[in-house]
C-alpha cells in the first residue's frame, strides 16, 4: 500500500492549475499540440512586459553594485538554477566580463545541472551557507524560483540580507508572500502551464526572457556597448574574429583595411581600435581615455570630443 510522503507542500500557484485551453491537447495531430504550445508561449511577452518597472530596479542595483567593485549573484534551484548558470557563462564571452563579476549558485552543485538532485531545492540551510560564504556587504544577489517559495533559494535570499547584500526576487507566482528581507519582487503572472505543473515551459521562458534582460541591460548600463554594438565582446575563434572586424566597419564607416590596421595596433581591442577610429588619437591614448572612462565608450568619446573642441 502506497503511503503519502511526511513531507507534502501544496504551492497556490497559477502554474500548477490545470489550463483549460489544453486539456484535449493529447487527442491532437502533432501539428495541433506544437500549435497550442506555441500560442501559449505568446503570452509570455506580455506577462513579462508588466514587470519592467521592477525589472528595472534591480538592473539598477547590479550597475551600482558593479560599479563600486562588488558582484552580482544568480541562486535558483532546477530549471530556474540551470538558466540562472547559462546566463552566467555566456557573459564571459559576450561583453568579456571579468568571471567572477556574475556568480552563479545552483542547489545541488554541478551535478544538478544534468540529473535532479533529490531534495536539494528543499535545503534552506544550504542555500543560507553558501550565501553566507559567497556573498559580500555591497554586492547584488538575484534569486529565481518558479514557486516562489523554493526554500534553497529563500534561504540564500535571507543569508545575503543579512550580509549586507541587496537583493530580488524573480517569482513565477504572483500569490506567493514577499519574503523578508527582499529589496525588489518580480512577480510574473504567465498562467497556467500547457502540462499543470511543467515550470520549464511558460514560467522557465520567463525567467530565461527576464535573465537575459536583465544581463543585457546591466551591461549595457556599464558601457559594454556602443550603440547596438557588441564592441566588448572577446574574439575566440575565426567567426568572432569576423564579427569583431564587422563591428568596427558598422560603428566607424572605416573601410575594412583602415580597420584592420587599427586592431593590429589595439592588439585587438575592438573598443581601442574604435576610440582610435572615431577619435583620431594613437592606441595608447585611446586605452587610456577608455580607463579614465571607466571602459564606456560613450563617454570617452565624449572626454575626447570635450578635449578638441
Amino acid at each position: 500500500m502506497m503511503t503519502v510522503p511526511s513531507q507534502v507542500v501544496h504551492v497556490d500557484s497559477p502554474t500548477e492549475q490545470r489550463n483549460p485551453r489544453t486539456t484535449e491537447i493529447d487527442r491532437m495531430p502533432t501539428i495541433g499540440v506544437l500549435r497550442l504550445i506555441n500560442s501559449e508561449d505568446r503570452r509570455v511577452p506580455e506577462a513579462v512586459g508588466e514587470v519592467l518597472p521592477q525589472l528595472a530596479d534591480a538592473v539598477d542595483l547590479a550597475v551600482e553594485a558593479l560599479r563600486s567593485g562588488h558582484r552580482v549573484h544568480y541562486v535558483g534551484a532546477g530549471t530556474s538554477g540551470r538558466l540562472a548558470v547559462l546566463d552566467a557563462a555566456e557573459l564571459v564571452p559576450t561583453y568579456n566580463v571579468p568571471p567572477d563579476w556574475f556568480v552563479p549558485h545552483h542547489a545541488g552543485g554541478d551535478k544538478a545541472l544534468r540529473d535532479a538532485v533529490e531534495n536539494a531545492e528543499d535545503d534552506a540551510t544550504g542555500g543560507a551557507a553558501e550565501l553566507s560564504a559567497a556573498v559580500e556587504p555591497g554586492d547584488f544577489v538575484l534569486g529565481l524560483t518558479a514557486s516562489g517559495r523554493t526554500p534553497y533559494v529563500l534561504g540564500g535570499l535571507a543569508a545575503a540580507n543579512r550580509r549586507g547584500a541587496r537583493t530580488a526576487l524573480v517569482s513565477g507566482n504572483p500569490r506567493a508572500v514577499r519574503p523578508t528581507g527582499v529589496d525588489v519582487l518580480i512577480a510574473v503572472d504567465t498562467g497556467p502551464e500547457v502540462i499543470a505543473g511543467s515550470t520549464r515551459m511558460k514560467a522557465g521562458t520567463a525567467q530565461k526572457t527576464i535573465l537575459t534582460a536583465f544581463s543585457t541591460a546591466t551591461m549595457i548600463k556599464l558601457g559594454r556597448t556602443y550603440s547596438n554594438l557588441m564592441v566588448s565582446m572577446k574574439a575566440t575563434n575565426a567567426k568572432l574574429r569576423g564579427r569583431t572586424l564587422r563591428i568596427l566597419r558598422e560603428a566607424t564607416g572605416a573601410p575594412e583595411q583602415d580597420c584592420v590596421e587599427a586592431l593590429s595596433q589595439a592588439d585587438g581591442d575592438l573598443k581601442i581600435a574604435l576610440m582610435h577610429l572615431l577619435c583620431g588619437v594613437d592606441a595608447n591614448t585611446a586605452a587610456s581615455m577608455l580607463d579614465a572612462s571607466g571602459g564606456h565608450v560613450r563617454d570617452a568619446l565624449h572626454a575626447c570630443t570635450a578635449c578638441t573642441a
